[in-house]
């Protein structure tokens, strides 16, 4: 009987990382939940879970600034599970930066998260992951093609990181497979006053489907990308109802 496979999730405490990892333990796989500041939720998930499939989960905290982070994180899985069968680049910080207003503290933030993390996480990763013929899903945004007023420097990061999945995708081939997850709107940001009621119907609107998502769409993509698409590389699925396949 082969051991479960294992997966290393960032910003696995709260929101669609929380559903994430939920939905890969629910497959099988056996998760490591890392969390920054969110100690508590990412504590309660792991008991959760464990409570489900004994020593299953567990969690590390670390800020994603840091390269050396990085080698740590994965380190820890490892010597957690003994295994990394796949990664989610989920962490990711998100506020607006008006042009004018944007400083060093804001470029390290925004960019480690969302990009510098990623980057350092894959390299640290790679050995273990092409030993376990793995994958990686980065959690990207349709606003890295289609950036959003306001935020030049988010979009800039999440642009970064489209570009580095399919970097990745040529860089690890065959051994690992990279492809990313763009979510439309799954939730409005939690403490962002700059989605008022108007701004949302309006985005809605502009859906296809005529409604926002869920965390579990977003999850359910992921699983398939990493347990069920073995000759899908390269490649970014829009889960966003459509908002993207139309002016």
């Amino acid at each position: 009987m082969n051991p479960a496979p294992v997966v290393l999730v960032t910003g696995a405490a709260r929101r669609i990382g929380a559903e994430i990892a939920r939905t890969l333990h629910a497959a099988g796989a056996g998760v490591m939940l890392h969390y920054r500041n969110s100690a508590v939720p990412a504590l309660e998930l792991a008991a959760e879970l464990n409570a489900r499939r004994p020593d299953s989960a567990a969690t590390v905290a670390t800020s994603l600034e840091d390269a050396a982070a990085a080698a740590r994180l994965v380190g820890a899985a490892i010597e957690r599970f003994g295994r990394l069968d796949a990664l989610v680049n989920n962490a990711s910080s998100f506020f607006a930066t008006p042009l004018g207003s944007i400083d060093e503290g804001s470029w390290d933030d925004l960019m480690g998260s969302n990009l510098k993390g990623p980057l350092f996480l894959a390299q640290a990763a790679a050995p273990h992951l092409a030993e376990a013929a793995g994958a990686i899903v980065n959690i990207v945004d349709v606003h890295a093609v289609r950036p959003l007023k306001g935020y030049p420097l988010y979009c800039a990061a999440k642009a970064g990181l489209l570009g580095l999945t399919r970097a990745l995708a040529v860089e690890l081939a065959p051994q690992v497979r990279v492809n990313a997850v763009a979510p439309g709107a799954i939730e409005w940001p939690q403490g962002e006053d700059d989605f008022p009621p108007d701004a949302r119907a309006s985005i809605i609107d502009h859906t296809l489907l005529k409604r926002i998502g869920s965390p579990a769409d977003i999850a359910r993509t992921v699983k398939f990308l990493i347990f069920d698409a073995p000759y899908i590389t390269g490649q970014v699925i829009n889960v966003d109802g459509g908002r993207t396949a139309h002016l």
